[in-house]
């Protein structure tokens, strides 16, 4: 007797992706490490994805290695501006939606992001809710071009 195998189809990618964790992926890019080692737990607790990076050199080679719904991106690091790391950011992945946070009187540099392709700024300090409510909108936007 000959032992019949019955294959099941592979599902589409959109299918997979439904099945796969729906946490939204999140790239955190400040130089100032405590700022985003807090961040960072305040949105695991809500369920996010969260890769920590330190340095915009450091979040370039985050995004070379893993794709990313949103990034949180600091105007001001030591290593790179923060606009010259928007301007490879949208090159290598254009559907990625950028966050910039921007110290107080550096709203000019903020609106030039947007004008580059950022999704939304914030002033530095900012509320945690604030902050949370634009990932969250920026994540929709990423899913809706992503599909």
């Amino acid at each position: 007797m000959t032992e019949e195998k019955t294959e099941q189809p592979l599902s589409p990618p959109q299918e997979r992706r439904k099945n796969e964790t729906q946490k939204v992926r999140v790239l955190l890019v400040d130089d100032e490490e405590g700022y985003v080692n807090v961040l960072s737990n305040r949105l695991r607790k809500r369920a996010f994805d969260v890769t920590r990076t330190y340095s915009g050199t450091e979040a370039l080679r985050a995004l070379r290695n893993k794709e990313f719904d949103v990034a949180v991106l600091d105007l001001k690091m030591e290593d790179m501006d923060g606009l010259e790391v928007l301007k490879i950011f949208k090159r290598m992945d254009p559907k990625m939606e950028v966050i910039m946070l921007t110290g107080h009187g550096s709203q000019t540099a903020a609106v030039q992001g947007i004008e580059m392709g950022a999704y939304d700024y914030l002033t530095k300090p900012c509320e945690f809710d604030s902050l949370l409510k634009k990932i969250q909108r920026a994540a929709r936007k990423h899913k809706r071009k992503s599909v």
